[in-house]
Formats: C-alpha cells, sequence, structure tokens
C-alpha cells in the first residue's frame, strides 16, 4: 500500500488551507492509498476548516490523523476527519464556541446582521454534529462542552471518544512526508526610513518588536540616503485568523 505522511502544524486560514489542497491532490495523482495527517494547529476559520473534514471524508483514500501538539477549535473538526486518529502523549484538545470578527468601518443592516447571525448558528451546529458523530456522543453535550471551553488531555480525549489511540510514534524514517507550516513562508519585510542627522547629533532608531530569536538588523545609508531600519518578520500564527478574502469571517 502506498502511503503518504504531511506535517500540518499552522494554523487555518485560506493560506494553509490552499497548501494542504495542493498536497492531497499531488498524493491523489500519485495513487496513495493511505494518508498520514500530522495536526498542531491553533484554529482558524471554520469555513476552511470544515471543507477540509468534509474533502477528506469523501476522498477515496484513507485518512488517519494525529495529535502531535495542540489541537485547537477547528483543528478539533479537521482532527475528526481520520477513520483512525491518533495522539501524542504530551499533547491537547481544546473545544469551543464560535465568533465572528468584522474588518474595518464594515457595518451591517438588520438583514444583513440576521443573515450573519444564522451563518454563526449553521457553523456553530455544524462543528457540533461533526464532534458529535466521530466521538458517538450525544449533539447537545457536545455543545454544552463547546460554550464550557473544554480542554482535553490524550486520555481525556481518548475517554471521549476522539482519539482511538495514544502514542509517540508518527512516521517511519524513510516515509513521504510533506511539510506545511511556518518553514513554508518567506518572511515580511517592512522598510522604514528617518531623516540623517544633522551635525552633532545622534541617529534615532526607533523600537519595533523582533519575533522570538529575532534580530533588528540596521542597514547604514549610502551617500545621499537615508537609514533604515528592518524589521523580519515570520507568519502570522495566531489562534484566530481572519480570511484574507472575505470582509469578516467566522472563526473557531
Amino acid at each position: 500500500m502506498k502511503e503518504a505522511y504531511i506535517r500540518f502544524m499552522a494554523g487555518v486560514d485560506p493560506r494553509t488551507s490552499d497548501a494542504l489542497f495542493r498536497v492531497f491532490d499531488k498524493k491523489f495523482r500519485e495513487k496513495c492509498e493511505r494518508i498520514h495527517l500530522m495536526i498542531s494547529s491553533p484554529g482558524g476559520i471554520v469555513f476552511h476548516g470544515l471543507s477540509l473534514y468534509n474533502f477528506l471524508r469523501g476522498a477515496p483514500v484513507e485518512v488517519y490523523t494525529y495529535n502531535f501538539g495542540s489541537v485547537d477549535s477547528i483543528g478539533v473538526v479537521i482532527f475528526c476527519a481520520g477513520t483512525k486518529r491518533f495522539s501524542v502523549p504530551h499533547a491537547r484538545f481544546l473545544i469551543h464556541g464560535v465568533a465572528a470578527h468584522f474588518g474595518g468601518n464594515q457595518s451591517l443592516d438588520e438583514k444583513g446582521l440576521e443573515e450573519r447571525l444564522k451563518g454563526l448558528q449553521i457553523d456553530y451546529k455544524n462543528i457540533a454534529r461533526v464532534i458529535a458523530d466521530t466521538c458517538q456522543r450525544p449533539a447537545h453535550k457536545v455543545e454544552d462542552d463547546m460554550n464550557n471551553r473544554t480542554t482535553l488531555s490524550p486520555q481525556e480525549a481518548k475517554d471521549y471518544g476522539l482519539v482511538h489511540e495514544i502514542k509517540s510514534e508518527l512516521f517511519p524514517i524513510d516515509a513521504d512526508l510533506s511539510v506545511i507550516g511556518e518553514s513554508n513562508v518567506q518572511p515580511q519585510q517592512i522598510q522604514i526610513p528617518f531623516p540623517l542627522p544633522g551635525p552633532g547629533q545622534q541617529i534615532q532608531i526607533p523600537i519595533l518588536p523582533a519575533g522570538p530569536g529575532q534580530n533588528i538588523p540596521i542597514l547604514p545609508p549610502g551617500p545621499g540616503q537615508q537609514t533604515q531600519v528592518q524589521h523580519l518578520t515570520g507568519p502570522d500564527t495566531q489562534g484566530v485568523t481572519r480570511s484574507d478574502c472575505l470582509d469578516h469571517g467566522t472563526n473557531f
């Protein structure tokens, strides 16, 4: 049996979902019969998470899912797509409700608000049904757990019906491994110019936050040039992300 392994360590958003779909398409063309999806995710956008779940459930291959760190929010729904579901011993799961985030100065009339509220309610019910069907639990019990923001250890997740087996092993040494996560993203570069100092003056450098383990390099100016500060930032990995293609999105 031809098998493929995918390590997904990222939030669930348009960029990472597209990357994951591309890997799936490639593996299907290569006639893989079983896909092992290893997940550590803070969650993200409901639209993309439910789409991934439904796609994997309908795909003509076996799908095994693994929690190798933390599977939160809509990441739990993607995890539920596995016909067999595993967790490493030192991991966690987080189940909670949905929220709507609106961009800029967006305003909605009464009908728009009603439509948005109905969409939230449907997303909420869909998530609860996915988890309930996976774990063989009553949907109203899952809804209560979502409202209470329930965190589960691997053993608690196994007792809950979310996990089949707890084990440390994830993939063999010769595995066909694809990676989706922070290492795939080129850092963004922001240049902030400020005037050169006059005689007897000091260069004033604005303080910019750097990411963990990052430095802020200062580039010396050339003749007639301004001093520039480069701020190198890694990808956004917040638990709640906003869709790049929508004015507002439902986050979970």
